[in-house]
């Protein structure tokens, strides 16, 4: 392509995006799929064409880790790398992926075709282990059908035909064509029964939008993404703030490892989620509203445009929606990249802008100054579901359902040792022992509630109950039998948070990789009682005073295993017997001035 055509071909795609800075996100993708990778002349001319500094564009670029600022292969086969798919054999298919292919994880194959990387939690941990090629899922992969992918590949270059049996329910539609199950093992009254599009918002449009957000306080609906505050309160702040323009944005990047409701939500429920943001736009005096799409679930896209469409010809969505001149509401798909940190709602924000999804200070909170410096609300898929559902069957329905706290019910996404993985909708107050009990857990060693973020509890806390005041889950629940090591999954998730860091401050940037570096001294047996009490101040430190929601959480895991699972620490420890620690070796310190002189060091071959 010559310097002019593909000068052309990136303005053409800018064009497409307006106003462009704004939708830089959704241009860099583009530009990826076009070229295979945003090279620095992409960068310049991206930067051109929308005047814009060329650092903003490059510090964008450089932040997701679905986008790539150097040359990668037509085809990118990423593994799940998150403690689930390691459990189910990950590590060993990895080797096969890497002996077929004839390169290492992280290297592209001589002839520039595919390129072999890892990736976090996609949200396949029911159907583990799972990798996307390009945007395709595979799941349950195994070492033998990995060969077969691979020689597939290198025939046809084309992942779409690796799906050779679809799963279920939408899973089966034209548009989506997965191999995904969705995995629902227990239907509850609020997110899967029965819903046509048009069942609430008619009575909705009955109401004031102050009446709406009062039904939703009456219905005690809180945040179902793990944090709890209250829904009609959020609304309520959001629709009386200063400003002439309002977004509502629903939030449908589940990155935590261990979580897939929203997949299942968004496969079999989209209009259970448009009518509930519809409804939340009404309610706030918003005329825009974003479904914010994790790059994993980029397959589900063409499917959920679909639907858009569809209640834009029925008038659920547009100008004048059931007739109501003065209610104009519509929904735009915002495609994440591959951050973990785009969860957090600040973050999300900053991303839907075009920018790294760095988390903003606060105050102000999104509420008053959010999206594109305007009043927004910022809601969970299974939320936004619920709303949809209360004002179908009113408040006092929903509110009598669950405990006395938390009204309402909960989806849960299980995987681990259990017989039946998948999505459970239970009554707020459902204790985690008959959780596990449905689930099929047998000798249980400890459950990881609320993904990595969340706590690690033991079978003396398997008769706390799930709701907001004793085990708020944003809906994983990660299962360990009595055979895991639970210090692997401990160092599991400080992997994870040490990649997933966005690196602004300095106590969760610098602070995970020191635990994980510790961790991995515990489990390896050479750490000592001194080396615990350092790592506990530090986890304690970086809990405190991190600037965002992931380096505040990171901990948890670590310091309840400390609390609750001493024993798995202590049988690790050694005592100090010489003069050095016994995570230290000097030899190994030594190993590179011993290769720079050429001859072993005196210090150590007279120890």
């Amino acid at each position: 392509m010559t310097k002019e055509a593909f000068q052309a071909k990136i303005q053409e795609i800018c064009r497409r995006y307006e106003p462009g800075p704004v939708r830089l996100l959704d241009i860099l993708r583009e530009v990826q799929a076009s070229f295979g990778w945003i090279s620095d002349d992409a960068i310049d001319e991206i930067a051109r064409t929308l005047r814009m500094p060329r650092v903003e564009v490059e510090s964008t670029a450089s932040f997701y880790a679905f986008l790539s600022c150097r040359p990668v292969g037509r085809v990118a086969i990423r593994l799940c790398d998150d403690i689930i798919d390691r459990m189910h054999g990950m590590e060993r298919i990895q080797r096969v992926f890497e002996g077929e292919l004839g390169i290492r994880l992280g290297e592209t194959t001589p002839d520039g075709n595919i390129t072999l990387t890892r990736t976090a939690c996609i949200g396949m941990s029911d159907q583990a282990p799972a990798a996307l090629v390009n945007d395709v899922v595979v799941t349950r992969l195994s070492t033998d059908l990995a060969r077969t992918i691979v020689a597939e590949l290198r025939s046809h270059l084309d992942p779409t035909r690796l799906v050779k049996q679809v799963g279920d329910g939408n899973n089966a539609h034209e548009l989506v064509n997965a191999m995904v199950e969705n995995n629902i093992r227990l239907r509850g009254p609020v997110i899967f029964a029965p819903f046509s599009p048009g069942d609430a918002l008619p009575k909705a449009l009955a109401m004031t939008p102050v009446e709406v957000i009062r039904h939703v306080k009456t219905a005690r609906l809180r945040g179902r993404g793990g944090a709890g505050f209250p829904t009609g309160m959020k609304w309520e702040f959001t629709r009386n703030a200063p400003g002439e323009r309002r977004f509502l944005i629903c939030n449908a990047d589940e990155g935590e490892p261990g979580t897939f409701k929203d997949r299942v939500i968004l496969t079999e429920c989209p209009d259970l989620l448009f009518e509930g943001m519809t409804v939340g736009g009404y309610a706030i005096g918003a005329k825009e509203g974003i479904l914010y799409l994790r790059g994993e679930y980029a397959y589900l896209r063409r499917f959920l445009e679909a639907v858009l469409e569809e209640r834009r010809r029925n008038g659920l969505l547009g100008k004048g929606i059931l007739g109501y001149p003065d209610f104009d509401f519509d929904i735009r798909i915002q495609m994440g990249a591959g951050a973990y940190i785009c969860g957090e709602e600040t973050a999300l924000i900053s991303s839907c802008e075009g920018l790294r999804g760095d988390p903003k200070n606060r105050p102000p909170f999104p509420a008053q100054k959010g999206y594109l410096g305007c009043p927004t609300a910022v809601n969970n898929v299974e939320t936004l579901c619920c709303v949809a559902r209360i004002i179908q069957e009113g408040a006092g329905w929903f509110a009598q359902q669950g405990s006395d706290g938390s009204s309402g019910t909960k989806l849960l996404s299980v995987s681990g040792d259990c017989k039946r993985p998948g999505v459970y909708e239970v009554p707020f107050g459902t204790s985690l022992a008959r959780v596990l009990e449905m689930v099929g857990a047998e000798g249980v060693q400890a459950v990881q509630v609320g993904g990595a973020s969340g706590h690690l509890v033991g079978p003396a806390d398997f008769s706390r109950h799930i709701c907001f005041d004793d085990l708020s889950t944003g809906g994983s629940v990660m299962v360990f039998s009595a055979e895991r090591d639970l210090l692997e999954v401990v160092e599991a998730f400080q992997e994870f948070f040490t990649d997933e860091s966005c690196g602004y401050c300095t106590p969760c940037r610098a602070g995970n990789p020191v635990m994980l570096e510790y961790v991995r001294r515990i489990r390896s047996g050479k750490a000592t009682r001194r080396e615990v009490d350092t790592l506990r101040t530090l986890a304690g430190t970086v809990k405190q005073a991190s600037r965002c929601g992931l380096g505040q959480t990171s901990p948890n895991a670590l310091l309840d295993l400390f609390e609750k699972f001493p024993q798995v620490v202590e049988s690790r420890l050694q005592a100090v017997t010489r003069d050095v620690l016994p995570s230290f070796d000097l030899e190994t310190a030594l190993a590179e001035a011993t290769r720079v002189v050429g001859r072993p060091s005196v210090h150590s071959s007279n120890r």
